[in-house]
């Protein structure tokens, strides 16, 4: 059995058991799915960009990615109003395999809830959570 890619799980960001990343900045959380999320999709062909003004609530849909083998809900991990998109994504999705943490990010949301917050994981129980699933 393989060992699922958890060398790569940046610190400074917070993290989901379904797989998004979280970078808290003033209020406002940006988000996209981790590296461990686009090696299980393998080659991502589609995202569906959430709409600016969108509300979203903590574990509900925030928007969808399509890739060779699955098509995959992305969850919001904290509550709040999308106030900006990764425009990009849509005429290049594959950025979700190249840069997951970086020119990848899918949406801003300005979150409503702060309490939130304390339900994300930090990147060590990440990888507890990456380490299971890819056994």
């Amino acid at each position: 059995m393989s060992t699922p890619n958890t060398a790569n799980i940046p610190e400074d960001l917070k993290y989901t058991k379904d797989h998004e990343w979280v970078r808290l900045e003033d209020g406002k959380a940006v988000v996209g799915i981790t590296d461990f999320a686009q090696h299980q999709l393998g080659d991502v062909v589609y995202i569906e960009i959430p709409e600016v003004g969108k509300t979203v609530k903590a574990g509900g849909q925030l928007s969808v990615v399509e890739s060779v083998k699955a098509v995959s809900d992305i969850y919001a991990p904290l509550s709040g109003v999308v106030v900006e998109v990764n425009s990009r994504l849509s005429d290049q999705p594959e950025l979700i395999n190249q840069d997951p943490y970086g020119e990848a990010w899918i949406a801003v949301i300005a979150y409503s809830a702060p309490e939130e917050i304390a339900n994300l994981l930090d990147a060590a129980e990440y990888k507890a959570v990456a380490v299971e699933e890819g056994h």
